[in-house]
């Protein structure tokens, strides 16, 4: 399975982008967006990208 960014939510301060080890996270329209076919959701860790996010709710299982 794999998560994914609410653009609402999503403040594009881009700590999740250098985070990501799959580098599935990248801009998109002034946000960004995880590519749900290489997100691995960190193979079973806690996902590098929900540890850094500072917004509640913005990244969520797909």
């Amino acid at each position: 399975m794999a998560l994914q960014i609410i653009r609402d939510l999503c403040t594009a301060c881009g700590d999740c982008e250098s985070v990501c080890p799959t580098d599935s996270i990248t801009p998109f329209k002034g946000t960004y967006k995880i590519d749900a076919a290489t997100c691995t959701e960190c193979d079973d860790a806690d996902p590098q990208c929900l540890d850094v996010c500072m917004e509640d709710d913005c990244i969520v299982p797909a």
